[in-house]
C-alpha cells in the first residue's frame, strides 16, 4: 500500500521531488482542461482533443508514484517513468495521425510510427537496467528509432500530407515536429548521463531527474496545447 505520508519527508531544498510534485499537478490541471472543453467541439476533433487529455492524465498519476517513490528511496523512478512513456508516447504519435486524417493519413502511418515508438522505448529501458554492460548497443539502436520518427514526420510521407493539408493543419504539424525534433532530445541526453559507454567520457554522469520532469511537462501539455488550439482554429474556418 502506497505511504501518502511520503511527501512530509520531503526536504524544503529537495527540488528534484518539488519538481515531481509540480510536474503531477499541472499534468493534473491540463487534463482537467482537455476533458472539460470537449463539448465545445465536434466529433472531427474531440477524439484529438480527448487524447490529449488522456496523454496528461496517464502522465499524472505516474507522476504521483514517481513523486513518492522518490521521496522514499531518494532514487531516480526508471520503472514508473519507462511504464508512462510506453503508454504517452504512442500517444503522442497517434496525435500525429488523427491531425492527418484530413489530407488522408492510412493506418500504416500509425502503427508505423506506434512500432517505433515502442522500439526506442523498449530498447531504451532494456539498456538503462537490464543490459547495463551494453547500454550504449541499446542506446543506438534506441536512438535509430527515434531519429527515423523525425524523419517521417519532418521529411517522410508525414511531412507530405502535412504540405496537402495545408493551413491549420500544417502549423500545428511543424510546432509538433518541433517539439519532438527539440522537446524530445532531451531524453536521449538523459539516457547517456545515466549509463556507461563511450559518450561518458565526452558528457560524464549525473542526474537529469529535473531535466526530465520539466520536459515532460512541457512536451505533454504542449503538445496537448496544439492540438486545442488547432481544433479552435479548424471550428473558426
Amino acid at each position: 500500500m502506497t505511504n501518502f505520508s511520503l511527501i512530509s519527508k520531503m526536504l524544503p531544498n529537495d527540488y528534484v521531488g518539488f519538481t515531481f510534485f509540480v510536474g503531477c499537478m499541472a499534468m493534473m490541471a491540463a487534463s482537467a482542461f482537455f476533458f472539460l472543453s470537449l463539448n465545445q467541439f465536434d466529433k472531427k476533433w474531440r477524439t484529438s482533443v480527448l487524447v490529449s487529455g488522456l496523454i496528461t492524465f496517464i502522465a499524472a498519476v505516474h507522476y504521483f508514484y514517481m513523486k513518492e517513490y522518490w521521496a522514499e528511496f531518494g532514487e531516480s523512478p526508471t520503472f514508473f517513468r519507462y511504464v508512462d512513456w510506453i503508454l504517452t508516447v504512442p500517444l503522442m504519435c497517434l496525435e500525429f495521425y488523427l491531425i492527418l486524417k484530413v489530407a488522408g493519413a492510412k493506418t500504416n502511418l500509425l502503427w508505423k510510427m506506434i512500432v517505433l515508438s515502442v522500439i526506442m522505448l523498449v530498447t531504451g529501458y532494456l539498456g538503462e537496467t537490464v543490459y547495463k554492460d551494453a547500454a550504449a548497443l541499446w542506446g543506438f539502436i534506441s536512438g535509430v528509432a527515434y531519429f527515423v520518427i523525425v524523419y517521417e514526420i519532418w521529411l517522410g510521407s508525414a511531412a507530405k500530407l502535412a504540405k496537402a493539408a495545408g493551413g491549420n493543419v500544417l502549423a500545428a504539424h511543424k510546432i509538433l515536429c518541433w517539439f519532438v525534433l527539440v522537446g524530445w532530445a532531451i531524453y536521449p541526453l538523459g539516457y547517456m548521463l545515466g549509463t556507461d559507454g563511450w559518450y561518458t567520457s565526452i558528457l560524464g554522469k549525473g542526474s537529469v531527474d529535473i531535466a526530465y520532469n520539466i520536459a515532460d511537462a512541457i512536451n505533454k501539455i504542449g503538445f496537448g496545447l496544439v492540438i486545442y488550439n488547432l481544433a479552435v482554429q479548424s471550428q473558426k474556418d
